[in-house]
């Protein structure tokens, strides 16, 4: 059995250069963070800080080098400059040393610390942080990105108005200062079933009269309540009851506050790590590089290149044997009645009521507002689906929280991965897009196959939308792809071969949307 000594371990994806040893824990971390005189990160400049203090920071550590049995390095995401510079740092002391190289997953580095820091066992992740905004979750040997930005990470989206506001960098912490003398006006809330995007939230931040405590206040709230939303919906889809926020972000009181109260209304437990563990440090790497190495994986010198769009979903989990729960959704009651992430489903004879819960962690105005807008857009789009042809439940009555309609009798889609029946909702999908309506919230438990004619029936439209754009239409297909990689990773590529080829049939503009989706995937989120 061999025997694991200290790993060093040295991150430097963006602006902060850190280095730590770690045994059974923690033995020393030192960092060097890079401060722009003006502006954002800029990555050459960034680079050349950390080229120039490195040897600096790993003689501050590197005290007793015939210790050390491992160099871990972030080998990405992150700016390319950046991750250069420390990969050759990283490749130098391997080869001096005579020890195995790592290279690590930043993403995952945040998950693995925060579970080491904390203790919890298989939660839902936020990772908030400058250049991502995950939702993270395991699953069949992965860490499966259940949802995420689509345009810019919530730290860099701050930092955008901070700097539009001439407010030095980093600008989360003095928008978090500011927010607190604040009250609330309404901005853009943008979430498309498991992703959200910011752009629209921050532009509209900048170009606000309201005072500066005012537009700071609002912004957070807007922006944190997204992502505590699109980490709900993660919780629900995968039966979990765990969550832990990690990332500079993380270090937020009111984000803290938002999913300790969305936890706690669920039955589930929060988790944070101390300060110390939640922004960019040279422990998280060591550690992870520490499990990698102890389950045999190692990087060779030749396949060291670094990474800047490396996904967390690549990496083979060598270290982690837990497994999750099934897909289920939580009960309430006696089969009588189910909560999603969004409302409470209670089952009558032979018709369903579908009422909004108010969510505590919302500020009261705009909890009211989504749950208005929300039932009322609801079911005026289950009608016009209706009307085109697409099968949906038939509407009996609604107020202003509720949608009493018929029930569907069947399977949700989700607990029948096969290829026919992901093509038969390809051909709905397609119906769907044909009468101009973007579902908004394509996951596989919003698809359920009715007993009988084995008919795809769409139900929850709660983030549905009028339109005919082909980016819209593509995020729709993107969020179901999503669902299909993270819940049947072996068979995705076939599920999405057989929900193109059915909603080939049915759509006209498939093709189009099919490429779109395509760039969506492709798209870099460390921007």
């Amino acid at each position: 059995m061999p025997v694991f000594g200290q790993i060093l371990g040295i991150e430097g994806t963006a602006w902060n250069l850190s280095a730590a040893l770690f045994d059974r824990d923690l033995i020393t971390l030192v960092s060097r963070p890079y401060a722009p005189a003006h502006g954002g990160i800029h990555p050459r400049e960034a680079a050349q800080h950390h080229a120039s203090v490195m040897k600096e920071l790993v003689g501050s550590v590197l005290k007793e080098p015939d210790k050390i049995t491992g160099i871990a390095f972030s080998q990405g995401p992150g700016l390319g400059p950046c991750l250069r510079t420390v990969a050759t740092a990283a490749r130098s002391l391997a080869l001096a040393l005579d020890v195995p190289l790592i290279g690590v997953n930043h993403c995952v580095a945040h998950v693995e610390i925060g579970r080491f820091a904390t203790g919890c066992r298989d939660p839902i992740v936020l990772y908030a942080s400058g250049a991502n905004t995950q939702v993270i979750g395991y699953l069949n040997g992965r860490y499966r990105i259940f949802g995420e930005t689509l345009d810019i990470g919530i730290g860099n989206a701050l930092d955008k108005f901070a700097r539009s506001k001439n407010l030095p960098h980093p600008g989360g912490p003095i928008i978090e200062a500011q927010g607190k003398q604040g009250q609330y006006i309404e901005l853009p809330y943008t979430v498309k079933g498991m992703d959200l995007a910011f752009s629209g939230l921050v532009s509209a931040a900048k170009d606000s009269k309201a005072s500066l405590p005012d537009v700071c206040y609002s912004l957070q709230e807007t922006a944190f309540a997204m992502c505590v939303e699109v980490t709900e919906r993660a919780m629900s889809l995968a039966g979990k009851h765990e969550v832990l926020l990690v990332g500079g972000v993380g270090a937020n009181r009111r984000l803290q506050e938002m999913l300790r109260v969305m936890c706690e209304d669920r039955g589930a437990q929060f988790f944070v790590p101390e300060q110390k563990y939640l922004g960019d440090n040279g422990a998280m790497i060591a550690y992870t590089g520490k499990l990698m190495l102890e389950s045999g994986v190692t990087t060779p010198i030749a396949s060291s290149q670094v990474n800047p769009s490396f996904r967390s979903d690549e990496v083979v989990v060598t270290w982690k044997h837990e497994f999750p729960p099934a897909l289920v959704m939580s009960q309430l009651g006696a089969g009588t009645q189910k909560r999603g992430a969004e409302a409470i489903i209670t089952f009558h004879n032979g018709f369903v009521e579908k009422k909004r819960i108010s969510k505590r962690y919302r500020v009261v105005a705009l909890d009211k507002r989504l749950i208005a807008e929300r039932t009322r857009a609801e079911a005026r789009l289950i009608h016009a689906a209706r009307k085109g042809g697409v099968p949906t439940p038939v509407m009996r009555d609604i107020t202003a929280d509720t949608i009493l309609m018929e029930e569907i009798q069947g399977t949700l889609l989700t607990h029948a991965l096969h290829a026919s029946m992901v093509m038969e909702a390809g051909r709905e999908i397609g119906r769907l897009h044909k009468t101009g309506i973007m579902h908004g919230d394509l996951t596989t438990s919003n698809l359920i196959l009715r007993n009988g004619d084995g008919k795809c029936v769409l139900i929850d439209f709660g983030l549905a939308q009028t339109t005919t754009e082909i980016e819209n239409r593509g995020v729709d297909i993107h969020v179901l792809f999503q669902t299909l990689e993270s819940t049947a990773p072996e068979h995705a590529d076939v599920l999405k071969a057989a929900f193109v080829e059915g909603y080939t049939e049915t759509f006209d503009g498939a093709a189009d949307v099919i490429h779109r989706e395509h760039e969506i995937e492709l798209r870099g989120r460390y921007l």
